[in-house]
């Protein structure tokens, strides 16, 4: 096992679906104090999947990675339904919902192994939706806008091993629980407490990255859900919101409390989530980042 795992490669901005049109909304994402573009997605036809540009990209990437390994980073399909819900469904396409998740699940099942196809062996799927589930205001407003936050739940974790079915034993999958971040701002907070049975103990990704960088993500008592095995915990100790460098002895520490609730071998460590996941970045500098990377990859050198 690599004794650090870093995020990167290329994030995408639009996903691999052929069945979207993009509308403008009279609001964007709000996330803490700061308001996002006011674009969103709606779904006027059959989901499926033929091709994809970001392909191209991923190979792009591919040619210039030298001896490293290439890894590629997509929306979940979760985030699809999630934000606009039904009322961003046309329903003369899916009148039926469960139709709707099924060919969900299709199309990313295609899109995971048309990048395995162009060479991909390391995928992560980026989702904000889990972090709203976590979070006592987001579920509260998920049950007004007539949801059931834990069906929900349920549904995306079925829809995740649909989408893995069938996928190569030397393709590693990781789910992102992306918490939002965008010019050092983030949209939930909330321990992962209400999701952790479901998605800890039942999606059947590699690795699960998970933010764990302030009080916002509350404590590691949820990692108990994790299955034994091979499934990696990577722990996004490490702060992208800003430039001050973390005391290595202090996130050692956590390392450690974490190890109570997961066996330390499937422990990995990581920032917490992309520098710049939109084109807008954050508040620190390029050589913080490196800094920040140095830090990750000399605490973990030490501790396994």
């Amino acid at each position: 096992m690599a004794s650090s795992v870093v995020p990167g490669g290329i994030l995408i901005s639009s996903t691999a679906c052929r069945a979207w049109s993009v509308t403008t909304r009279t609001q964007g994402i709000q996330f803490n104090g700061v308001q996002t573009k006011a674009h969103g997605v709606r779904v006027t036809g059959k989901l499926g999947f033929g091709s994809h540009p970001m392909l191209e990209d991923f190979r792009y990437l591919q040619s210039v990675s030298g001896n490293a390994q290439p890894k590629m980073t997509i929306p979940s399909p979760s985030v699809l339904h999630f934000r606009g819900g039904r009322k961003d469904i046309d329903a003369t396409v899916y009148p039926d919902l469960d139709v709707y998740f099924d060919d969900l699940a299709q199309t990313w099942r295609d899109a995971i192994h048309a990048f395995y196809a162009a060479g991909c062996r390391n995928l992560q799927l980026d989702d904000t939706v889990w972090a709203y589930l976590c979070s006592d205001d987001q579920r509260r407003q998920i049950r007004e806008r007539g949801d059931d936050p834990d069906q929900l739940a349920r549904t995306y974790a079925r829809v995740l091993n649909k989408a893995l079915e069938g996928k190569p034993e030397d393709l590693t999958i990781g789910l992102h629980v992306c918490r939002g971040n965008f010019r050092s701002t983030w949209i939930s907070e909330g321990g992962y407490e209400p999701v952790a049975e479901i998605l800890f103990g039942t999606v059947n990704v590699d690795a699960f990255f998970l933010e764990y960088d302030n009080d916002r993500s509350g404590d590691f008592a949820p990692l108990r859900f994790v299955r034994p095995g091979k499934q990696q915990v990577v722990l996004g100790l490490i702060t992208t919101k800003s430039g001050e460098l973390e005391n290595p002895e202090g996130v050692k520490a956590r390392l450690e409390e974490a190890a109570k609730y997961v066996a330390k071998s499937q422990i990995c460590l990581s920032p917490q989530c992309g520098f710049a996941s939109t084109e807008e970045g954050n508040a620190l500098t390029e050589a913080q980042q490196w800094d920040k990377v140095r830090l990750v990859t000399q605490i973990a050198s030490e501790v396994w």
